[in-house]
């Protein structure tokens, strides 16, 4: 028996007036009762019940245990019943980081919907696409679009999005609509990228054929580490890029974007949300990491 649960015991006692009845209330058999305050009083040094065969009675020293017993397990029943409070009602503040491009035009446009579900939640949202340390940090989840690092978080998947090779409708005027994959590495340029994290440059475009990732590399009068850049780049006119469908839908129902090659599309890209290694995820970052996969999951 634990230094608390003999805390109860004891208090069960003194409010029972009897070890018998403390037993039976506790489902406790009376020899563990008696050895339990035996070892108790043995603990502190002092004697705290007066024991007769007939009754019992508390001494000054088991009055003032007796005291802070209801005081320390008062504290403990309200801490155990905030937690359970907040289990059922998630709340508190939830650090998390977001690409910026997703953040605005997907997660942010539905948040109302999550805060209207969980007020009690607090969100601290930061924007960008450089590596976050969580833990140094103190950033409860990150979305992340590609390929994992083997970072030793914890990855869930959310969602899958299509991509497509698209060029603006002035640099096709310029430069011809490539039908093929042989076509587009006649004179066709793209709009090339570094990583903004290792600023190695990056294969310019990838596609799927019978299955298999082929790599196509072209020239390109622009190279760029943000995705901002990268679109902007696209839109000017600068050269071919591969983008996510959704970043580029209202261009291209506009007709001031094209899709090239759409039966060769590149690879989706997959979308995860990460977070520390944790026994117990807490409520808050449960629930909206639920809510991301639903959200996303629309979006595969």
């Amino acid at each position: 028996m634990d230094r608390l649960d003999t805390m109860r015991l004891y208090a069960r006692i003194v409010e029972l007036g009897s070890f018998t009845a403390a037993a039976n209330d506790l489902d406790l058999p009376r020899a563990t009762v008696t050895h339990a305050i035996k070892r108790l009083e043995a603990r502190l040094g002092a004697q705290l019940l007066q024991r007769t065969t007939r009754s019992q009675r508390v001494t000054r020293d088991g009055q003032a245990y007796y005291a802070h017993c209801v005081r320390l397990l008062a504290d403990l029943d309200e801490v155990e019943a905030d937690f359970r409070d907040a289990a059922l009602k998630p709340q508190g503040r939830l650090r998390i980081d977001l690409p910026a491009t997703l953040a605005r035009q997907l997660v942010i446009p539905a948040l109302a919907e999550f805060c209207a579900r969980f007020p009690q939640i607090e969100l601290e949202i930061g924007t960008g696409d450089r590596l976050v340390d969580l833990l140094r940090e103190g950033v409860d989840c990150v979305l992340r679009v590609g390929e994992l690092p083997d970072s030793g978080l914890v990855g869930r998947r959310v969602a899958t999005l299509p991509q497509v090779t698209v060029a603006s409708a002035a640099y096709l005027r310029r430069h011809g609509k490539p039908r093929s994959l042989a076509e587009l590495q006649q004179g066709h340029l793209a709009v090339n990228w570094v990583s903004p994290t290792t600023r190695r440059p990056e294969p310019a475009l990838e596609f799927v054929v019978n299955r298999r990732r082929r790599m196509v590399s072209l020239p390109g009068r622009v190279t760029v580490s943000g995705v901002e850049a990268y679109l902007a780049c696209c839109e000017a006119g600068l050269g071919i890029a591969q983008l996510p469908r959704y970043r580029v839908a209202d261009a291209l129902a506009a007709g001031s974007m094209r899709e090239i090659l759409p039966e060769l599309r590149p690879p989706s890209l997959p979308v995860h949300v990460l977070y520390a290694s944790q026994r117990q995820m807490p409520a808050r970052l449960r629930v909206f990491v639920d809510w991301l996969v639903e959200l996303m999951g629309t979006r595969s």
